[in-house]
């Protein structure tokens, strides 16, 4: 027969934690006690215990309708400019439009989701921009390219007036995971030891972007982030902002 122990520590104890001003940080585990006969015919109990704290924590903000605090943002992962040259390079190297479909992915920042559904009619070429239209949360925004990147995007196209920017030989639009497929082989044959995926590529070009001086709204609006709360992760300091803020400092 089972039998479920719920036990709240209450009170000073002195193996309890507690706030700077007294108040203690109450801990609840559960035990699951269970009764069963050896082989010898011996009793036993058996006993296992599980910390609910977090399960607790929860229930009480939820019934006070408290928030729950906000963690520190850890440093965004991304790619060196060496891993990113690296990566470009070895694409165009390699058969088909890998180069300029990555190049195209990193640029433009787009999440994959983005990415695979951008239309030929949704690319500008005298405006140098691109539409995504299938953006998250059904909005649309504009996004700017460069130069090189337009001339080459029109070289792809050719004559091809409809379809998606980048297609399988099936004239289909490529799924979101068959182009993680093709960042991770390519950045395995690139010889980058870290993980890419295209994700980390929307990290890498923002944050260039902010080092290089682009205001975190315009971030914002490029990447389509709904909330200005979601870029400033990009405003932690690099290692690259913080090498200019100490040769500055120091350099008279």
């Amino acid at each position: 027969m089972n039998k479920i122990i719920v036990i709240g520590h209450l009170g000073r104890d002195p193996e309890m934690r507690y706030t700077p001003n007294g108040q203690a940080v109450t801990s609840f585990s559960v035990a699951s006690s269970r009764k069963y006969t050896t082989s010898s015919g011996e009793q036993r109990e058996e006993t296992e215990w599980f910390n609910c704290s977090a399960y607790v924590a929860k229930e009480v903000r939820r019934a006070l309708s408290l928030e729950r605090p906000k963690t520190r943002q850890q440093v965004v992962a991304r790619l060196s400019q060496d891993e990113e040259r690296r990566l470009i390079a070895h694409a165009y190297r390699m058969k088909g439009v890998r180069g300029l479909l990555i190049k195209t992915l990193f640029q433009t920042g787009t999440r994959v989701s983005e990415f695979v559904n951008i239309k030929v009619e949704e690319f500008f070429f005298d405006e140098q921009m691109i539409l995504i239209s299938k953006a998250k949360g059904g909005k649309s925004r504009y996004i700017p390219i460069l130069p090189e990147l337009a001339q080459e995007l029109r070289t792809h196209l050719g004559n091809r007036a409809t379809g998606y920017l980048f297609e399988t030989i099936h004239a289909t639009p490529y799924s979101p995971r068959r182009i993680q497929q093709i960042v991770k082989e390519t950045a395995a044959e690139a010889k980058i030891t870290k993980r890419v995926y295209p994700h980390l590529l929307r990290h890498s070009i923002a944050t260039t972007l902010l080092e290089r001086g682009m205001t975190l709204e315009q971030i914002q609006k490029l990447l389509g982030h709904s909330k200005l709360e979601t870029t400033q992760i990009y405003a932690e300091s690099t290692p690259e902002m913080i090498k200019e803020s100490y040769q500055r400092a120091l350099g008279g």
